[in-house]
């Protein structure tokens, strides 16, 4: 008898251990989709990620490759040229595109015998593909940049559509996150150094 007796006195503790146990685990469960969803949203609003699509930033970037792109970068610091962005394309707001700004307001550009000038000096481009094979003159005007691909002549960019104005800048691409092997922070040639 006496046996039985204790286990109905331990048993309705038991209970509500078991009842405690599981609205701790659910009171759990929801902290921690709750700061899953409020990290998500952090993380997206300061960051964007893109997938380059095609070969117009070779040999910086490949097709196939995921970037991330600082949202923020503009909003403390002014556009450079040699940095790599992220924009919405002019032509079709929908598409995000992939380029270095080679002009910024107030440059006069003038591409010829496979150089790009700007401001009347060559640009240093080490990182280009080839040397363009088109040629042209701009002039970038306020609240504009001149973009270009690093493959100059594989590239629909500035010098096929026009400028790009800063309202469609997304960001500063800042990093190669994947695939694994091609982990990688981007280079910004910084300031491209004139010759």
């Amino acid at each position: 008898m006496e046996s039985i007796q204790n286990e109905e006195q331990v048993n309705p503790q038991s209970v509500a251990e078991k009842r405690t146990n599981w609205g701790r685990f659910l009171l759990d469960l929801m902290e921690t989709l709750l700061l899953a969803v409020i990290l998500f949203i952090g993380i997206n609003a300061i960051s964007a990620r893109v997938r380059v699509d095609g070969f117009s930033m070779r040999p910086t970037l490949q097709d196939g490759e995921f970037v991330l792109v600082n949202k923020l970068s503009y909003r403390f610091s002014e556009i450079q040229r040699g940095d790599i962005i992220v924009f919405h394309f002019p032509m079709n707001p929908e598409e995000e595109l992939i380029k270095r700004v080679v002009g910024l307001p107030g440059d006069r550009l003038n591409v010829r015998d496979g150089q790009v000038w700007v401001n009347d000096q060559v640009l240093n481009e080490p990182y280009i593909a080839a040397p363009p094979s088109y040629s042209g003159e701009w002039l970038v005007v306020p609240d504009h940049v001149f973009v270009l691909g690093d493959n100059r002549n594989d590239s629909s960019d500035s010098h096929t559509w026009g400028l790009l104005p800063l309202d469609q800048v997304v960001g500063k691409a800042i990093l190669i996150y994947w695939p694994p092997p091609m982990w990688d922070v981007i280079e910004h040639v910084e300031a491209l150094a004139l010759q």
